[in-house]
């Protein structure tokens, strides 16, 4: 199973979703077609919440071999980018999707503009000449209505001069909008008269100078819904007080297709936030190293972290599809990683604290050949020879010279075998003149080669690199982004930011196949957990890793 198969029986898990269309298929609705869409808006990258709408909308078009469009809600040119747009694409693709039709809202912005004129003819939109202020005191409250602008009442040969005018740059921003005529008395905030456009005299990244004015996402999302004969307008719960609106729109506007919306509850998971204005904010404080920076739950970061597609979509379709928001433990998706690495990734050795053996009983001129496994339970990864001489690393913190209790690794008289190799003793530990430990003198019992010692039991094993062969590399090591599973919840966001989230260690010892590794190639580190080549900074003989996992669950 690739990684971008995997995952996909769960994402077929039955959902409310899915019951409605399978009625709506039952009863002929739609010409039985399921459309669906996926509409980011193209001011920042994508994250792990999104990836639940992707592989919801692109799953279902799969599922039902129905269609799936890429929009793009281009319609707020002061905040989106080329950059942004060519990012969703790659982070899609790398999810493993295919979209039907790549499509943007500035598509229709000609159409958009002929429907806002038609709501303005037919006495439904008329141009508000109020201020910001004026209009946020007008709205009401919950509990109070709201109160009527004094342009309400603004002919409709006013209001289509005003707005053609609006259009053609006459204006200055925040001087007029656009809004539906409906109900400022209405229980529902977003039918209380909605702005429809606003006047935003600022080049778009695809239109140019086109365009002095702008519509709002409300009003954009569903006619391009309906002129792309969505069937099924997928979003989040926050959308759900807004559906009166969609459906106003069009039903007003009579449009021969109206997409049905239907809400999910979007993911929430510890231990990060998935608010694109904190994400932007971390990314602009320069907290973290950019959007693909291993420690944010964008999806290039994950990518970059050495999250497989596989292990997201298989998350995904694990969580489900539900109508309640419900907190996501950090730990369900580590396990959805795990359980893909551990059957796809490579074993290799690697030392990241690094104290030097002499193995003083194997001559220096012998450089033996050791044959390994490249994953111990799958033949077709093949296997790789190692070199062993007498001069090796161990990881520091497997040698002790006070053992605590239980204690299996090396210690000063005790032995350990070497993984694939020998058993050796610690005869000697040579330290420096400030009392640091610099190299430990070894014996070697040479009958240990793949049997088990005689007359004995030695209980530890630990792994090791040769120094004849092995490349210093540089290793990055990641921790939780914050302190705090909620860190929204908490009084001062900056105060939650762990400032021990990343480690750079340099000359670690790696073997020489790891040096050979292509970026973004992943591996387990045997004792260690997962890593990735970073696919920035690696360099073939200058090799950086980013750890992807520990190879145990550390939440608990």
């Amino acid at each position: 199973m690739t990684d971008q198969d995997k995952g996909a029986d769960t994402l077929a898990t039955s959902n409310f979703i899915r019951t409605i269309i399978d009625r709506d298929l039952a009863s002929g609705k739609n010409g039985q077609r399921v459309a669906t869409r996926f509409p980011p808006e193209p001011n920042g990258y994508l994250h792990i919440g999104h990836a639940k709408s992707i592989c919801l909308n692109f799953g279902l078009a799969e599922d039902y071999n129905g269609t799936c469009n890429l929009r793009f809600d281009d319609t707020n040119p002061e905040k989106e980018s080329t950059e942004y747009m060519e990012a969703i694409k790659a982070d899609v693709e790398w999810l493993g999707f295919k979209w039907t039709e790549e499509r943007f809202a500035s598509d229709y912005f000609d159409e958009l503009y002929n429907f806002a004129v038609k709501l303005i003819q037919q006495g439904h939109a008329y141009v508000d000449s109020s201020s910001a202020e004026q209009m946020r005191e007008m709205r009401g409250t919950l509990t109070q209505p709201g109160v009527e602008s004094p342009y309400r009442e603004r002919t409709i040969e006013e209001n289509l001069d005003l707005f053609e005018r609006m259009k053609n740059g006459e204006f200055e921003d925040g001087t007029h909008v656009l809004r539906a005529k409906i109900d400022m008395a209405s229980g529902n905030i977003n039918m209380r008269d909605p702005t429809l456009y606003r006047i935003r005299r600022t080049p778009h990244f695809r239109t140019g100078d086109v365009w002095n004015i702008y519509p709002m996402y409300d009003y954009t999302h569903c006619l391009s819904d309906a002129i792309e004969q969505i069937t099924h307008s997928l979003c989040t719960l926050e959308f759900e007080d807004h559906r009166p609106l969609y459906d106003w729109v069009l039903d007003t506007l009579k449009t021969p297709a109206h997409p049905q919306q239907i809400e999910f509850a979007r993911l929430s998971l510890e231990y990060t936030v998935l608010s694109k204005r904190r994400l932007i904010q971390l990314v602009e404080q320069q907290v973290v190293d950019g959007w693909d920076d291993p420690r944010m739950p964008s999806l290039s970061g994950l990518r970059r972290r050495g999250f497989t597609p596989g292990s997201v979509r298989d998350f995904c379709g694990r969580i489900g599809i539900t109508k309640k928001d419900a907190w996501i433990e950090m730990a369900m998706l580590e396990t959805c990683l795990r359980d893909d690495l551990n059957a796809n990734a490579e074993r290799r050795l690697a030392v990241l604290d690094p104290i030097k053996v002499v193995i003083t009983d194997f001559s220096s001129d012998t450089v033996t050949e050791l044959v390994s496994a490249n994953h111990p339970q799958n033949e077709a990864f093949g296997k790789r020879n190692l070199s062993f001489s007498n001069t090796l690393f161990i990881e520091r913190d497997d040698f002790a010279e006070e053992p605590p209790p239980k204690y299996q690794r090396l210690t000063p008289g005790g032995e350990v075998r070497l993984r694939g190799s020998y058993v050796i003793r610690c005869e000697e530990v040579i330290k420096n003149s400030s009392g640091d430990i610099v190299e430990l003198r070894c014996s070697h019992d040479a009958n240990t080669l793949g049997k088990k010692p005689e007359g004995r039991k030695v209980k530890g094993v630990i792994h090791w690199v040769d120094a004849a062969t092995a490349v210093d590399a540089e290793v990055r090591l990641f921790e939780p982004l914050f302190t705090t599973a909620d860190p929204s919840a908490a009084d001062s966001f900056e105060a939650v930011i762990n400032p021990d989230s990343k480690s750079v260690l340099t000359g670690c010892k790696v073997e020489p196949a790891l040096a050979d590794a292509s970026p973004e190639s992943r591996f387990q580190f045997e004792r260690l957990g997962y890593f990735v080549a970073d696919w920035r900074d690696h360099r073939q003989h200058s090799p950086v890793f980013n750890r992807t996992i520990t190879l145990r669950d550390s939440w608990k």
